[in-house]
Parts: structure tokens; C-alpha cells; sequence
């Protein structure tokens, strides 16, 4: 499982490194002074959180995947609405998108 953050001390200290490997995570981080790398994921973790994981407790983590899986394929993608898409979901987004660049 891959851990996005950015350069922060916390996220560059050796316990973050030991606690990453005791947990077998990839690390990933943002280009030092580039804030922006992190605008587009903390945005989404952030209505994750909000609108699905938010006081659910998951017994396993194989439920955890199923759930958050089942927000980003079943809801997210192709249904929830974005203001930056105008108003429309990401798969529609991208059909949009693809439909544009077929008719240039």
C-alpha cells in the first residue's frame, strides 16, 4: 500500500521510516517546495474521510479495501459531482475529455 505526504519532519523521521516497514507501506512523497503535489489527494482523502470512513470502525482490513473501494468505483468516479469538472463526475470528465480530443 503506497502512503503520499509531503516533506514534512514527521513524514522524514526514522520512526516514520521504521513504523512504514513494520506495516510493509511504500512511502511516496511531493517535490520539496511544490505544495501543490498534494492539493488533488488531500482533497479526495479528505472527502473520504468525510463522507464514508468518518466513525465507521472496519473489523479487518480486507473490509476496509471493500469499502473504499466500493466509494471510489461505485460513487466517486461515476457519480460524485465536482465543482473544478463543471459540475460533473470524473468518468464523465474523462468521457467528455476523450469525445474533445476524438473530434480535434
Amino acid at each position: 500500500m503506497l502512503i503520499h505526504s509531503d516533506q514534512g519532519s514527521q513524514f522524514t523521521s526514522m520512526d516514520w521510516a521504521a513504523f512504514l516497514k513494520a506495516h510493509d507501506l511504500e512511502h511516496s512523497m511531493s517535490r520539496r517546495g511544490n505544495c501543490h503535489d498534494n492539493a488533488v489527494a488531500e482533497s479526495f482523502f479528505n472527502l473520504l474521510k468525510r463522507e464514508r470512513i468518518r466513525r465507521r470502525t472496519y473489523r479487518t482490513r480486507q473490509e476496509a479495501r471493500r469499502d473504499v473501494f466500493d466509494y471510489i468505483e461505485m460513487f466517486y468516479n461515476p457519480k460524485r459531482k465536482h465543482a473544478r469538472n463543471g459540475m460533473l463526475s470524473p468518468l464523465e470528465f474523462e468521457r467528455q475529455q476523450e469525445l474533445r480530443q476524438e473530434g480535434v
